[in-house]
């Protein structure tokens, strides 16, 4: 899947644009729209970036996770070498590495609710002077009915395109959702 993004200042249009494409076939969650101005686009029923996505909270997690793991790995190293596991067990070093591991990857998806998605930071002085930003997650079958699509609005201007979500994280919201609307 590809990533297409797509800027305005007209949220009227993008409404209109996201319902073509859903008439058309695209799931909901192939379609968001990042804006500051979260009321606006509550009023006009589009799929907004939720607030976790606009943070960088995965990334910086992983980051996280790896440097808690040779961190533990460090302690484990350090108790065998060092000869204590021998003098006093395993245990307290596991459950010390374990902490290890926990405490940084918890540091590190704490530092990335801080930050702005590393996808989303090219277009902060656009959100910043009232724009939305408009992307899609299209499959390669669909490239040509979303750029037929886009060429009736010639208003929204092309930003390029990036790395998609994973199709089935996109599936897996869509049936989500569909789940949801039937659910009692």
């Amino acid at each position: 899947m590809n990533r297409h993004y797509f800027v305005s200042d007209n949220i009227d249009e993008l409404e209109n644009v996201e319902r073509e494409l859903e008439a058309e076939g695209v799931l909901t969650p192939q379609i968001h729209v990042l804006s500051d101005n979260e009321a606006a686009l509550e009023k006009h029923h589009l799929h907004a970036v939720t607030d976790f996505m606009k943070t960088d909270v995965i990334r910086a997690g992983l980051w996280g996770l790896a440097i808690g793991a040779a961190g533990a790995a460090l302690v484990l190293v350090v108790a065998y070498f060092a000869g204590w596991a021998s003098e006093v067990g395993w245990v307290p070093f596991v459950f010390f590495a374990i902490v290890v591991l926990g405490f940084c990857t918890w540091e590190g998806g704490f530092l990335g609710f801080q930050e702005r998605n590393k996808r989303f930071r090219r277009f902060e002085q656009l959100l910043a002077d009232s724009k939305h930003v408009l992307f899609i997650d299209v499959s390669n079958d669909q490239e040509e009915l979303v750029r037929r699509i886009m060429d009736r609005h010639p208003s929204l201007v092309p930003a390029g395109d990036g790395e998609s979500a994973p199709r089935w994280v996109v599936l897996g919201q869509h049936q989500l959702q569909e789940f949801m609307r039937w659910a009692p």
